[in-house]
């Protein structure tokens, strides 16, 4: 090849590296087998491109500079360019962070040091071979949550049984589960209630979250019992949501999320209301009312795996 000729470029690569020595050492090798390299040094700058370009394949390192950060980028290219080939680069063969990327769908893990060279290979190789990726249907939380109602309640009740504070009451499992499908179906009723981002509504009133708390002090639970019972039921909401990810839609995720978290609350207020009132129906409230309060310990472990949502 002489000075004025270039590589025909066949295959579009987008890079990401902390490292400026690696991004031009990567880029410069890879132009030389034919590639385009678009390189970038963090994360922000790579999911603004995928958004806005097209590319056939990813290559990204998985530390740069906070830890993980390689799987943000990868959750956001397979949400939005499912076909795209991704390579995950680590500075070591960590286990955790393997597991993680099999379960991101990565295509490939590279393992620092290696040849450059190789890796274009690789690249080469794997492109030709790659078919087309079948888009999964996405589920509305809502859906997943109908899907699911079975087994949350079942997971709500096993996790019930392990907690001291709430066995400290002896009921069969029939008694203990009570109203939760309702409440559960009251839930998917208000999810699927059509609104636009920043609009407000109110909780819808549950007849099951009255009766409910009703029936929870018949038992003879305590407020701060029922409390950690509500506890356990976002937990287990979430926990739904963050086993099912693959199938979840992202664009409305975070108003779902907060909608939960809501109305979980608003039917733990009910039910408490209703365990403190007296025979007369003195201290009945007339609406549910508005919380704000949102699981983040929650949302924060869900955000690595759905930092894309939107598309």
């Amino acid at each position: 090849m002489t000075a004025t000729e270039r590589p025909v470029v066949s295959h579009k690569v987008l890079l990401v590296d902390d490292d400026e020595a690696v991004r031009n050492m990567m880029t410069a090798t890879l132009e030389r087998k034919g590639f385009g390299v678009v390189a970038v040094a963090n994360v922000t700058e790579a999911l603004k491109l995928i958004t806005t370009e097209p590319f056939d394949a990813l290559i990204t390192d998985l530390h740069m500079p906070n830890p993980g950060d390689g799987f943000t980028v990868i959750s956001a290219m397979r949400h939005s360019q499912p076909n795209a080939l991704t390579l995950l680069v680590s500075g070591y063969p960590d286990v955790q962070s393997a597991m993680a990327a099999i379960l991101l769908e990565a295509d490939e893990i590279i393992v620092k040091p290696f040849q450059a060279g190789r890796l274009a290979e690789l690249l080469h190789e794997k492109i030709s071979t790659r078919k087309p990726a079948a888009r999964p249907d996405k589920e509305r939380v809502a859906a997943i949550l109908h899907r699911c109602t079975h087994d949350i309640v079942q997971d709500w009740l096993a996790k019930v049984k392990q907690s001291k504070e709430l066995n400290y009451v002896s009921l069969s499992d029939h008694e203990r589960t009570g109203y939760l499908p309702k409440l559960i179906e009251d839930l998917i009723v208000r999810l699927r209630a059509s609104r636009s981002p920043g609009e407000e509504r109110e909780s819808i009133c549950s007849p099951a979250a009255v009766a409910h708390g009703q029936m929870r002090k018949s038992q003879g639970y305590t407020p701060a019992m029922l409390v950690h019972d509500s506890r356990i039921l976002q937990v287990t909401l979430f926990g739904t949501l963050q086993s099912n990810l693959s199938a979840l839609h992202c664009s409305l995720l975070l108003l779902d999320a907060m909608t939960i978290a809501d109305e979980v609350d608003a039917g733990l207020t009910l039910a408490t209301q209703r365990s403190r009132m007296s025979g007369d129906g003195k201290g009945r409230s007339r609406r549910c009312p508005r919380s704000f309060y949102v699981s983040l310990s929650h949302l924060r472990s869900m955000n690595g795996h759905a930092h894309s949502g939107g598309h």
